[in-house]
């Protein structure tokens, strides 16, 4: 006999899988590049388009409506993983698909994403039957590596495990916010939360980036790559 689903549980990618068709998103500033991955997924059995963003706000709007299975990530807007850290760590089902740059192309970088929750890692570059071979194996086996960056990350050594900054989803929106010039009213109107709430978020968010204000946590967040110029504003 089968459990009752909670309401508003997530269910799992492998229940998902047998349920419909895994959902893919795109967070990637080229319209282009977007519009094609929407063409491939909608024309492949078995995939749906959950949609594209530009920059990670829209991004985490878009995970929160529409909930995809996979989300692939241009590595330029995420070159350290922490975004992705963000959103795997409030949501473990989600795949995240690390799609690298020519200069991300690296073990390091690799082994960078893959510690910060990300599941494969494909190149840029890489062909569109390629491009759905990671779709479809990555949520299976939960890694995927690229035939062609397979070698690099063989022969590298893996590193020490590094020190992320901990910021809760709703931390990291205030930042974005602080990052556009928005002062604390503003921020709680566009979060539909109070003034206190949102100077607790900040309290947190300046005690775990080790800052001493507001403007020295935009500085030092642009400096980690958790924020990337002329994508979050």
């Amino acid at each position: 006999m089968t459990a009752p689903r909670i309401a508003g549980q997530r269910t799992a990618p492998s229940q998902r899988r047998r349920q419909a068709t895994i959902g893919v998103a795109l967070l990637d500033q080229v319209p282009l590049f977007r519009e094609g991955l929407s063409t491939l997924v909608n024309r492949t059995p078995g995939l749906h388009w959950s949609g594209a963003a530009r920059d990670h706000r829209t991004a985490v709007q878009l995970h929160e409506r529409h909930r995809p299975d996979v989300l692939l990530v241009d590595s330029a807007l995420d070159p350290l993983g922490h975004f992705t850290r963000l959103l795997t760590e409030q949501d473990e089902a989600l795949v995240v698909l690390m799609v690298l740059r020519d200069a991300h192309c690296t073990a390091e970088c690799a082994q960078r994403v893959f510690r910060r929750g990300a599941r494969g890692v494909v190149p840029r570059q890489a062909e569109p039957a390629e491009v759905l071979q990671a779709i479809h194996h990555t949520p299976i086996s939960r890694r995927y590596v690229d035939p062609t960056l397979a070698p690099l990350l063989a022969a590298a050594d893996a590193d020490g495990q590094p020190a992320s900054c901990g910021l809760t989803r709703r931390e990291f929106e205030v930042l974005q916010l602080i990052a556009d010039g928005l002062e604390n009213r503003a921020i709680a109107s566009a979060l539909f939360v109070s003034v206190e709430t949102v100077r607790t978020h900040i309290k947190g968010m300046l005690r775990k980036l080790g800052a001493r204000d507001r403007a020295h946590a935009v500085a030092i967040s642009y400096r980690i790559g958790l924020l990337v110029a002329g994508t979050d504003r």
